[in-house]
């Protein structure tokens, strides 16, 4: 009998214009098209360092661009014009459009440059959608 251990699935990776609102578990390959820091706190001294940073990244690939929001060391690893894998990505909400995250149970790398060129005219954060309540009856 072959063992029961389940494989290892090989990830199925997502492109931009694939994403939607309440979706995860995306994989996908971007270039960093631009990052704004957009908070700093804390002290970066000390064993205990307590700094807090949020970056703002567009990242996109040849179907589209989305705001990627970077979260504390993640930052250090989106440079301009780097190519990243974002690892069991998840769609945040903000403000009505959506941003692209990876919490702890996903990852950011840095891999080799992408030979696709960014679509930059179809930006999926640039899109507002409505909270819509739906009623069960």
């Amino acid at each position: 009998m072959a063992d029961s251990k389940p494989g290892l699935r090989k990830p199925v990776f997502t492109k931009v214009e694939q994403l939607r609102p309440g979706t995860s578990g995306h994989t996908l390959t971007v270039k960093v098209v631009n990052v704004k820091m957009v908070m700093q706190k804390g002290r970066s001294d000390g064993p205990q360092s307590r700094q807090m940073r949020i970056a703002e990244c567009l990242v996109g690939d040849e179907t589209g661009m989305i705001i990627f929001t970077a979260r504390n060391d993640q930052v250090d690893l989106v440079k301009e014009g780097s190519t990243v894998i974002l690892r069991n990505a998840k769609i945040d909400m903000f403000k009505g459009s959506m941003r692209l995250a990876v919490d702890k149970w996903g990852r950011v790398e840095v891999t080799d440059a992408a030979s696709f060129t960014v679509k930059e005219d179809n930006n999926l954060s640039l899109i507002e959608y409505e909270l819509v309540n739906v009623v069960v009856e």
